[in-house]
């Protein structure tokens, strides 16, 4: 199987390794037959998939974004069970698909606590490329009392009982217009668990690499006040704009075509694109954090994940290998040392390291695309990325990602590239 389980390592306070994260997902032709297929069927190639193959029948989906009622034909595959080397706290479902005009997909989490209860079947996320059929969207208020969707995230209510995600399954619903040959194509589906403990501070890891990778440099400032249907504009498109900065350092590009429904007296009409196209229509924003990884799918041979990494040690090791990646974080002015800003959820990329082990960022909000290259002092990046908890601007207690991390890297990867991401965690 292409996708084993495999685990972030960190060190815990007396030095000893603690495995943190458990990344895996479904890739290959062998994994898409061993799943329960109900109108599915799995499809052989360079990049294996599923699609429709004889539909189940037909459902109504009322989209509750524009109040337009449709018939759809469906399918699903459900996954094995994955049992978890972290039993986690949070879990974070990821997958990358081709969805043609007229289809859409819905991906489902089911999984068993460890007291052996069972959770409810979860919405994770109703998405497709485009924004005509459906809009792509987030589902609020699930909850079981034990466990809440928050977005994007499958969290546990209250860590401090000891109660965790043990295992789960995931199940693909696929959707087309009826009487149609229409498909979508999933060529990966997978999960990030993590049972990340509460911390303000994480241990300094020490500097090993010296490099820096050619990523382009874009501004998600000069865009305000741009598409403000798409949360309110550039002000708040530092998810998308980072994507796109990756994206096209792998090669992605857009057609004129693509780009001719942006009004063309904009710069960088393809970071306009990016913010429709990872769109939230419920969260009302562009960083949900699974469409923006299928959002970088949706380039041709681009895969993406949603994971967390352990240390500024495993961003050396992609970095190594040329493959850069998107962090989340959120911190006081005072705590990152030239940001010049404080925020409360911030995206940016880390295309390199300097001599001295700081991090070479390429940070969205700055004013323009030249000035978008930071260097940020190495503790404190680490520490505001890795932390899962900080005082916010109002002194009040705040949560942090604890080393979210969204990697972009090709379809397939070369050998060396496979070696570095498996090293995170990552097949």
């Amino acid at each position: 199987v292409a996708a084993t389980a495999s685990a972030t390592e960190a060190a815990d306070s007396d030095g000893a390794p603690s495995r943190m994260v458990d990344n895996h997902a479904w890739t290959t032709y062998d994994d898409w037959c061993r799943g329960t297929a109900q109108g599915t069927r799995a499809v052989a190639g360079p990049r294996p998939g599923l699609a429709i193959a004889a539909a189940l029948g037909s459902v109504d989906y009322t989209d509750p974004h524009t109040q337009k009622t449709a018939a759809w034909e469906y399918a699903t595959w459900t996954s094995p069970v994955h049992r978890l080397s972290v039993p986690a706290t949070e879990t974070i479902a990821s997958w990358n698909a081709h969805t043609p005009a007229g289809t859409w997909l819905q991906v489902e989490l089911h999984g068993t606590y460890s007291d052996g209860t069972d959770t409810p079947w979860y919405v994770m996320g109703r998405w497709a490329a485009g924004d005509q059929d459906i809009k792509r969207t987030s589902v609020d208020d699930q909850t079981d009392g034990k466990s809440t969707i928050w977005t994007d995230t499958f969290a546990i209510d209250d860590a401090t009982t000891g109660l965790r995600l043990a295992s789960y399954r995931l199940r693909l619903t696929l959707y087309r217009k009826p009487g149609t040959k229409l498909t979508p194509t999933v060529w990966r589906l997978g999960a990030m668990g993590s049972d990340i403990p509460d911390r303000f501070t994480v241990p300094a890891s020490t500097p090993g690499l010296v490099r820096e990778l050619t990523v382009p440099r874009y501004s998600q400032e000069i865009h305000t006040g741009q598409y403000p249907e798409y949360d309110n504009g550039g002000e708040a498109w530092c998810s998308p704009t980072s994507s796109q900065m990756i994206i096209e350092y792998w090669g992605g590009r857009l057609t004129p075509e693509q780009l001719a429904w942006v009004n063309p007296a904009f710069a960088d009409p393809q970071v306009d694109n990016a913010a429709r196209f990872t769109y939230d229509h419920q969260y009302q924003g562009c960083g949900n954090w699974p469409f923006n990884a299928a959002y970088a799918a949706t380039y041709k041979d681009l895969q993406g994940v949603v994971t967390r990494l352990g240390s500024l040690t495993d961003l050396e090791t992609l970095i190594a290998a040329g493959i850069p990646a998107i962090t989340s974080q959120s911190f006081l002015s005072s705590e990152l040392t030239g940001a010049g800003y404080g925020t409360a959820g911030h995206l940016m990329t880390v295309i390199g390291f300097t001599a001295d082990g700081d991090v070479i960022a390429n940070d969205p909000f700055s004013p323009s695309d030249p000035a978008v290259r930071r260097v940020y002092d190495r503790r404190e990046f680490e520490n505001i990325w890795l932390r899962t908890k900080r005082y916010n601007a109002s002194g009040k207690l705040s949560s942090g990602t604890g080393g979210v991390c969204y990697l972009y890297f090709p379809a397939p990867p070369t050998a060396r590239q496979r070696t570095a991401l498996a090293a995170v965690g990552v097949r």
